[in-house]
């Protein structure tokens, strides 16, 4: 056990024991599965409502976080790879204890495509390789081998089941644009019931999500998330009738929503300029009732049978924590086990400052903080851009920017176009001249930092993990006179290489970027490549890779790095025997305090 006293507040936050949102069962709402990191190691845990006893359900080497629970509670479904490369199968064991079977016996391994458990023991399985593709199969418990409903080369995967098990919705990108998918419901033997395609077989950037059939037996009505007024939010589709139930949820931000319990009223979840909130949408009355949760942002919610709202809150000031509409918190972290994480509630941080600079796709919005006990600046500052690229920043608690803070550090995070929750076309901006677009926006944002006096311009920091990482190592090349130290994890940093190395969902996905592929498209592959840049390079650059990674592959990382070592460049490499991140947290520690380090030796003084 970790001797608190002698930690520092910036590896409490990491060390500090933590819960995810708890997920329930539907028919058997007293059981839940949950994700804490009690051990020093994410994992999966059981937890019994009806007695408070929880229970460890996996324990490995690397962490698990991928899991569910079928809908009669008796059964933990999680997905089973190998050190992070994401690539296994599904296997099973009881709720209350038991050794794990495999759950969908006859299935080799793949990535993850989705997956739906229905009440009879039948399971929905999305399957993709390099070989097949995309693959959807049905695994019936008295079937002697899984069948094969649905294949295609495109990126493709299982939405849900309907309550009574006999409708299957699939998200698929066939017409090729994997950033907007668009929906078929089929029956168990893979039979079309209704299609719809806001892309017009990918001639218009409209895509459409699933977010779940309606809890009712022998309602046909499904919940779709649509863009068609230039966002993200909700509709009713009856995939029988086919009519659809416009809801005209006038919200500013990117609208989602998940079903109450009785199938009468949704929950809505409501994203705007990096905060969130929750709203109840009654489907009769067409009314919108506001759910009470403190400013900041809600990673995750959900209504339970009783009417009650479960919900994850945090802000940049204040730790994660599981709360409920009915008052005060639901779930405490586990007991520690010997040599797991120490329980005590991790330290506060800084709030978040709003910043909205002119850039030259429109207005960019930022979040910045200034280091506590640090005079008035301007201050070294770390410039920490988010990966996905469609994902998005927002006021919310991190471990990693609370620890550059501490260290007196102002830290600024972007934003940029192809972030989500500022529209569908600031979203989609970023196509073909990709990760440049973003580097625009960064830009402009640094040269805000600079002229308002936060940032001193001899002492910024360009860093990121994954999409974030792929922006870090492009720019320290395109703009090598603006970085003073670089920081790249887990980076896209030779594309083409990159392209022909990554799991086929990440093909897919860069085919729509780039339009082609690297042979198709070789120019646009060349431009938006770290590699092209890698002799411009000056500022000193540590880079983190995982051995196991099949979205940001080792191999083309190496080729980056024998580049820099070519021209006896100053760099670090960190190799971890992980995927695409790391779930233990004494390794997430390692690679923050490496980072730490590499900076203050390198940073101008």
């Amino acid at each position: 056990m970790t001797d608190n006293t002698a930690v520092p507040d910036w590896e409490k936050r990491f060390r500090a024991p933590r819960v995810g949102l708890p997920d329930w069962a539907e028919d058997a709402p007293d059981r839940s599965l949950f994700v804490s990191n009690a051990t020093g190691t994410y994992e999966l845990y059981a937890w019994d409502r009806a007695t408070g006893s929880q229970r460890q359900a996996t324990d490995r080497p690397n962490g698990t976080t991928d899991g569910t629970l079928s809908p009669d509670g008796e059964w933990i479904w999680w997905f089973s790879d190998t050190d992070g490369d994401e690539f296994g199968t599904w296997v099973r064991q009881p709720f209350g204890g038991g050794p794990d079977e495999p759950a969908t016996p006859g299935l080799e391994p793949s990535y993850p495509a989705g997956l739906a458990i229905g009440r009879d023991g039948t399971s929905v399985v999305g399957r993709s390789t390099d070989e097949d593709g995309s693959t959807i199969h049905v695994v019936r418990p008295d079937a002697a081998e899984p069948v094969v409903i649905y294949r295609h080369r495109e990126s493709a995967g299982v939405g849900d089941l309907s309550h009574d098990g006999t409708l299957i919705a699939i998200e698929h990108t066939e017409h090729g644009d994997a950033m907007h998918s668009a929906l078929r419901v089929v029956t168990l033997d893979g039979a079309t019931v209704a299609e719809l395609d806001d892309s017009r077989g990918g001639t218009v950037e409209l895509g459409l999500e699933v977010l779940g059939f309606a809890p009712v037996a022998g309602d046909t009505r499904l919940l779709v998330g649509h863009q068609r007024r230039g966002r993200w939010e909700p509709m009713v589709w009856d995939v029988a009738t086919r009519a659809e139930q416009d809801l005209a949820i006038e919200l500013p931000g990117d609208v989602s929503a998940e079903w109450y319990p009785d199938g009468s009223a949704l929950l809505i979840a409501h994203s705007f300029a990096a905060r969130s909130e929750l709203w109840r949408y009654d489907l009769a009355a067409r009314e919108l009732v506001r759910v009470q949760t403190p400013p900041g942002t809600v990673s995750g919610a959900t209504a339970r049978p009783d009417g009650t709202v479960e919900y994850q809150w945090s802000s940049a000031a204040e730790p994660s924590a599981v709360r409920s509409t009915a008052g005060g918190g639901v779930l405490d972290p586990p007991p520690a086990t010997a040599g797991g994480t120490p329980t005590f509630r991790p330290p506060g941080s800084v709030p978040v400052e709003d910043v909205w600079v002119e850039g030259p796709g429109g207005r960019i919005h930022a979040l910045a903080q200034r280091p506590a006990g640090h005079g008035d600046g301007p201050f070294p500052t770390i410039f920490e851009v988010h990966g996905g690229p469609t994902w998005h920043d927002s006021d919310a608690f991190a471990a990693t920017p609370a620890a550059w803070l501490d260290h007196g550090f102002a830290v600024v995070r972007v934003n940029y176009r192809g972030s989500t929750g500022y529209g569908r076309e600031w979203t989609d901006a970023l196509k073909h001249r990709v990760g440049l677009i973003e580097l625009e926006d960064i830009a402009a944002v640094r040269e805000w930092a600079v002229a308002s006096g936060l940032a001193d311009p001899a002492r910024l920091v360009l860093s990121g993990g994954s999409w974030g990482g792929y922006l870090a190592l492009l720019g320290l090349g395109t703009q090598p006179e603006a970085w003073a130290v670089g920081l790249a994890a887990v980076p896209v940093a030779d594309y083409v290489t990159a392209y022909h190395d990554e799991m086929e969902a990440l093909k897919s996905l860069d085919r729509t970027l780039f339009g082609g592929t690297p042979e198709e498209v070789p120019d646009r592959f060349e431009a938006s490549s770290p590699l092209t840049y890698v002799d411009a390079v000056k500022a000193p650059v540590h880079i983190a890779a995982g051995v196991n990674d099949p979205r940001c592959p080792i191999r083309q990382i190496e080729n980056y790095v024998e580049r820099l070592a070519a021209r006896g460049a100053v760099h670090q490499v960190y190799r971890y025997d992980a995927g695409h991140g790391s779930l233990v947290v004494e390794e997430r520690i390692k690679q923050v305090r490496m980072e730490l380090e590499f900076v203050r030796k390198h940073l101008p003084r």
